[in-house]
Parts: C-alpha cells; structure tokens; sequence
C-alpha cells in the first residue's frame, strides 16, 4: 500500500490591528475555502483590533462577530501583560504555530503588511507566504516607495510628503506649499494604508484641506499626489521570486469618481477588463514596468502593480505596489492569473511552493563568521 505524503501545516493568518481588518477576513475566507484540503492541513490564526492573537476552529466567526475575546489571565501571563499572544500560539517548538510548516498571512496594512508580521516569522524561522521585510515595510509607505522608484528610474507622478505633525502646527504653509509644487486636482493618501482607506480626491483649497485631516486619521505620513488627468487604471500581478513574471495587465473601471474603498468592496458596480484594451507595445512595457518594479523592491512571492495610463498622452506611471493585495472573490490580483490559466487553488499552490523556495535559499546564507581567519 503506497504511503499518503503528510499533509503541510498551514497557518492562515487574518485580521490584524488595521483599517483593513475587514478585507483582511474576506480574502483569508477565499484563500482557506480554495485550499486544497488533500494536501493541506488549515491552521486559522486571527488577530483582533486590538492586536491579540487567537486560534482554533471558531477564530474567524470570533473575529467576524466581534466575539473574540482574550485569553483569561494566568499567573505566568498576568492580565497587563504587554505580550499579545495566547499560551498556545507562542513560537515554540512544541507548540501549534512552532509546528507549522509555512504560513500565509493574508493580512492587509499596518501591522501585517509592512513587514512587522514578516519580521517575527523570520525571527520564528517560519516559511511565509509573500515579500520579507524590506520589500513589505517599503512597499507600505507609500512616500518611501515611491523615491526607491525614482532612484531606479521608474515613472511616478508629482508628488509631496508630509507629516502630520507639519499639516496640524502650520497648515496654511502645508497648503501653499503643496499648491506651490503640484496641480489640482490632488489625490491625498495614508502612507501606510492601502485599499484606499482614508484617500480623497482634492478640487480646491476646501477639499485639499479635509482630504487631509481625514488621511491624518490614519498615519502620521501624507502622500500628496498632483492627479492624472482622465487616467485609466491598469494593474499587473507578479509572481515569483528572483525570477518574477507578470500577468497580462487588467483594467479598472470604477463605478465612482475613482477606484475608492467603496467602490473595491461595498459596490458591485465596478468593472474589471482582462485583459486590458492596449496596444501589444503598451501591454509589453506594462509588464515590464512592473517587473522592474517588483525587483527595486526585493520583492518575493507575490504582489499587484498599480499603474496610471494617460488617456490623451499614453504615458504610463507607476502608482504603486501592494504586496499582499486583496484575495477576495472580486479581487484583481487571481483574477488575472485565472485569466491565464492559473485557477485560485493552483495559485495558492504556487504561493506556498514559492515560500518555501525562498526559506530554503535562506538556509545557504552561512551565518557563522570565523575570526581566526579575518584579515
């Protein structure tokens, strides 16, 4: 009788302590139902708004209903304690997370996608899914990634970042600046926040100023963008690790003003075109635009590129980078790959393979120095 190979542990994580709470349960819901159960044995792991972790059978409806709560205080974990995880998720050999062969985090934003999560799965040693630290922590700001852009020569609109700090203590200066430096209309963004929470489309003076106060709400960095004019919205997903590909590029056509929060999850009305309606030449520079991007990056695993395409002009820009996009049923991201060839659960397939790819060609890194032998 021929031996069933052992299924791999998979820990989904989802939640997280963002703006993207929300999103972040409906792609983690998507991504648990297409995962081949044969092969796979599904770990749920959920963090609250309020940062605690939880697991077991039940997390993601704890989560969903806001019934999720904390462990009971312990005589080793007193109620005040500072660390956010329950007994039985702490990273050790023994325990369920230790055990785990690779995990995904499907998490969105701040505290999940910008490299803190990353950063403890590799202090755990643990196999995930998606870009490491760097390319997950520059991605997020959205300042921050645009200057790797440009020092790599990409094309990027105008743009100005500020502090909230420089917007609440001098904001008739905050505004002649930016009126100074860019054109209206203006699109105003949380550096570190995607699913465009928190991000506004400015007409005037009036509007530039709510638009900022309302991105204030959610970071203490402001991207200021300078719009395009009658732009259409193409996005590209990569896959892959040191030898990325990129999908045949997808348009959006929101059903609003622009492709705001509403419009990704609320609405039904948006479209998305795949492939996109370009010329071959224009496709072909698209995907290789967002390769380019992606390696600036050091990305890993996975992301979708946002570009901005001129109407009247055809120049392309490079908006930016999200690498956890959404997974959710109407999401851009395996739509694209579907329309290639590549069902959702062969890309969760892919994914996992490719984590693992890459934790492995960590291994090689010697991490030991002789100083005997220094010069």
């Amino acid at each position: 009788m021929t031996k069933q190979p052992e299924k791999l542990r998979v820990g989904v994580i989802f939640g997280g302590k963002s703006g993207e709470h929300e999103v972040s349960l409906v792609s983690a819901q998507n991504v648990i139902a297409a995962m081949d159960k044969t092969r796979y044995t599904i770990v749920p792991i959920g963090i609250t708004k309020q940062g605690l972790w939880l697991s077991g059978p039940t997390v993601m409806k704890q989560l969903q209903t806001g019934a999720a709560t904390p462990p009971q205080p312990t005589a080793a974990r007193p109620a005040r304690s500072p660390v956010p995880f329950p007994d039985d998720l702490m990273v050790a050999k023994e325990s369920p997370i230790g055990q785990i062969d690779v995990i995904f985090p499907v998490l969105h934003g701040p505290m999940g996608e910008d490299g803190t999560v990353q950063g403890m799965l590799e202090l755990a040693d643990l196999p995930y899914v998606g870009c490491g630290v760097l390319a997950s922590a520059v991605a997020m700001d959205k300042g921050l990634a645009k200057d790797v852009f440009k020092a790599n020569g990409l094309p990027i609109v105008p743009h100005q970042t500020i502090l909230r700090k420089a917007w609440q203590t001098a904001p008739q200066q905050t505004l002649e600046s930016l009126e100074a430096g860019l054109r209206y209309p203006m699109f105003v963004k949380p550096a570190n926040m995607g699913s465009s929470v928190g991000v506004n489309k400015a007409a005037g003076r009036a509007e530039l100023a709510e638009a900022l106060r309302e991105a204030a709400r959610f970071d203490r960095r402001l991207v200021v963008e300078q719009g395009v004019v009658a732009a259409r919205e193409i996005e590209v997903s990569v896959l892959g690790n040191d030898e990325p590909v990129a999908s045949a590029p997808g348009e959006v056509i929101p059903n609003r003003e622009f492709y705001s929060y509403a419009a990704k999850y609320i609405d039904d009305a948006s479209k998305l075109v795949i492939p996109a309606p370009l010329e071959p030449a224009q496709t072909a520079g698209i995907q290789r635009l967002a390769v380019a991007a992606f390696k600036a990056l050091d990305g890993a695993g996975l992301a979708r590129v946002d570009f901005l395409l001129e109407k009247e002009s055809g120049r392309i820009y490079l908006n930016e980078v999200n690498t956890m996009p959404g997974f959710t049923a109407i999401s851009m991201y395996p739509k694209l790959w579907a329309a290639g060839g590549l069902t959702y659960g062969e890309l969760i397939d892919k994914l996992i393979a490719l984590a693992l790819e890459r934790h492995a060609e960590k291994e090689e890194t010697t991490r030991q120095f002789d100083v005997s032998n220094a010069s």
